[in-house]
C-alpha cells in the first residue's frame, strides 16, 4: 500500500514526521512516499498544482493526503475525494480542485472514530488526515468516512469555462523557469476544431501553439502542451512570466483562427 504527503511544512520541523508516524502505527505495511513539503506556506493554489503533477503517475489505490491548511481548526470540512481508482484526503479549501472533474466522488471526513483521540485544533494533518488515510489504505471504503459532498470547494483559477469557439481559463502555475501553465488540458484543444490555435493572456499578443520551446527563436514566446498534459505559455531561453507579465490567475483565451 503507498500513501503520499503533501504538504507546506517544511523539513525542518517534526511536522511531517509526526504524521509519518501516525500513519506507520495505523498501517505498519505502508510505503510512505514524500510529494512534496515545500509549498510555500498557505498556498493552496501551489499545493494543488504540484499534486496534480505527481499523483497520476502513483499505482491505482495510492493514498494522496495533501495538508495545506490555512483553515484549519475553522469550520471548512475535511475530505476524501475518490478519483479514478486514487483517493485524496485533506481540508476542503480547493487543494483537490484539479481532481474534482465528473469522475469524482467526494466524502466528508467526519467519522471521529478515524480520528486521533483529543485532536488538536490547530494539527489536522496528524490528527484527523493521517490516520483516516492510513484506514483508508488498509481497505476502508470511503463511504465510511461520512456523508456525501456535492459542493467541495474548487479554486477558481482551476475552472474551465467554454465560451462559443473559445476556451477561457487561468494560470495555475509559474514554473522556475517563469513558464505559466493554463487549466486547459492539451487534450481538449481538438475540440475547438482545425486551424490555428491561438492564446491570448489578458492584455497580450496572440501566441501560436508550437510543439516544443526549440520550434521558435530564442526571447520568442509562443504557446504548448507542457509535460503536465497542460496548455502553458512560454518564452524560449527566457521568463514568460516576466517578459508578458503574467501572473497566476491570469485570464487566458484559447481560440482557433
Amino acid at each position: 500500500m503507498i500513501l503520499t504527503l503533501t504538504t507546506d511544512f517544511g523539513l525542518a520541523d517534526g511536522y511531517a514526521g509526526a504524521m509519518k508516524g501516525v500513519i506507520l502505527s495505523r498501517a505498519p505495511r505502508a510505503n510512505v512516499v514524500d510529494i512534496s513539503h515545500e509549498v510555500p506556506p498557505h498556498d493552496v493554489l501551489h499545493g494543488a498544482f504540484v499534486l496534480f503533477q505527481a499523483a497520476p503517475f502513483f499505482p491505482p489505490d495510492t493514498v494522496h493526503v495533501a495538508v495545506i491548511d490555512p483553515g484549519v481548526g475553522t469550520a471548512r470540512r475535511g475530505i476524501v475525494v475518490a478519483h479514478r481508482r486514487h483517493f485524496f484526503v485533506g481540508p476542503d479549501n480547493g487543494v483537490f480542485s484539479p481532481f474534482l472533474d465528473e469522475q469524482a466522488v467526494v466524502y466528508e471526513l467526519a467519522d471521529p472514530d478515524l480520528w486521533l483521540p483529543d485532536p488538536s485544533a490547530t494539527f489536522h494533518g496528524r490528527d484527523l488526515f493521517a490516520p483516516a488515510a492510513a484506514q483508508l489504505a488498509t481497505g476502508l471504503p470511503p463511504a465510511e468516512c461520512g456523508p456525501r459532498v456535492d459542493d467541495p470547494v474548487r479554486l477558481p483559477a482551476w475552472r474551465l469555462k467554454r465560451e462559443g469557439d473559445s476556451f477561457v481559463t487561468a494560470v495555475v502555475h509559474i514554473d522556475r523557469f517563469g513558464n505559466c501553465i493554463t487549466a486547459l488540458p492539451g487534450a481538449r484543444l481538438a475540440e475547438l476544431g482545425s486551424g490555428t490555435i491561438r492564446v491570448i493572456p489578458e492584455g497580450g499578443p496572440a501566441l501560436a501553439l508550437r510543439r516544443a520551446y526549440g520550434e521558435v527563436e530564442v526571447g520568442e514566446p509562443l504557446a504548448l502542451v507542457g509535460s503536465s498534459g497542460l496548455l502553458e505559455i512560454a518564452v524560449r531561453n527566457g521568463h514568460a512570466a516576466r517578459v508578458l507579465e503574467l501572473t497566476r490567475e491570469t485570464v487566458v483565451r484559447i481560440s482557433v483562427s
